[in-house]
């Protein structure tokens, strides 16, 4: 829910008219708050898998909870850490936004982390996607964690598009291609809207979830980067 959120307040904030509309301020604040919202999911995201079972089901082992883990043999502990850090980002850009007013401030605080966030989630989602599809392709189109996976690792090139087209042209002093700024946060913020949407109906499943053709290591849920 909170990635839905997050995803619903990026989509408002890149539509045609909204910031002529509500103004500039409310406009970047409306992608700050947007970007607390991804952080926040991202954070609860993370200590899931940070506190993942590591016994048996059945067991009566206990386990410690833990707030920071170092699993670099995990592939869902990549997806998720580096996605968080990607959220850090966005909560620097977008606040960043909010007060840069020349464009070396645009492109250095504004900019540059917003990049470096967008890289965090294309590599997160292409994790993500090699944890589901067990390499590099598949193609289970039934299965719902390939789904999440593929639309969120969509949602993540646009954004990365639309990191491009909003580099600040010193010269003009304009950004680089507004229109396609916009339309690749839209495009990628209903990516992620999506991706989220389809994790609410594992919250209430019995069942186990299924395994995808090749999933050698068995059944795996995609996390929702």
């Amino acid at each position: 829910m909170l990635f839905a959120v997050g995803s619903v307040l990026f989509a408002l904030g890149a539509l045609p008219g909204y910031s002529s509309a509500v103004g500039l301020t409310v406009d970047g604040t409306t992608f700050f708050m947007g970007s607390l919202f991804f952080t926040t999911a991202g954070l609860l995201q993370y200590l899931e898998v940070a506190n993942a079972r590591r016994t048996p089901p059945g067991t009566r082992a206990h386990q410690r909870w833990r707030l920071v883990t170092w699993e670099p043999d995990r592939i869902d502990w990549w997806a998720t850490s580096v996605q968080l850090l990607g959220t850090l980002f966005f909560n620097v850009s977008t606040f960043a936004a909010l007060r840069a007013s020349t464009v070396h401030q645009m492109n250095r605080r504004v900019w540059t982390p917003d990049v470096l966030g967008c890289i965090c989630f294309l590599i997160a989602s292409w994790l993500a996607w090699c944890e589901v599809c067990d390499g590099r392709w598949c193609w289970p189109p039934r299965g719902s964690a390939w789904w999440i996976a593929g639309v969120n690792l969509t949602g993540s090139v646009a954004f990365g598009v639309s990191a491009v087209a909003a580099h600040v042209v010193p010269a003009t002093q304009q950004v680089r291609n507004a229109a396609l700024m916009n339309l690749g946060t839209f495009i990628g913020a209903i990516g992620f809207l999506i991706g989220a949407v389809l994790l609410l109906p594992e919250r209430t499943s019995t069942a186990p979830p299924k395994a995808v053709p090749g999933d050698v290591a068995g059944p795996t849920t995609a996390p929702a980067v």
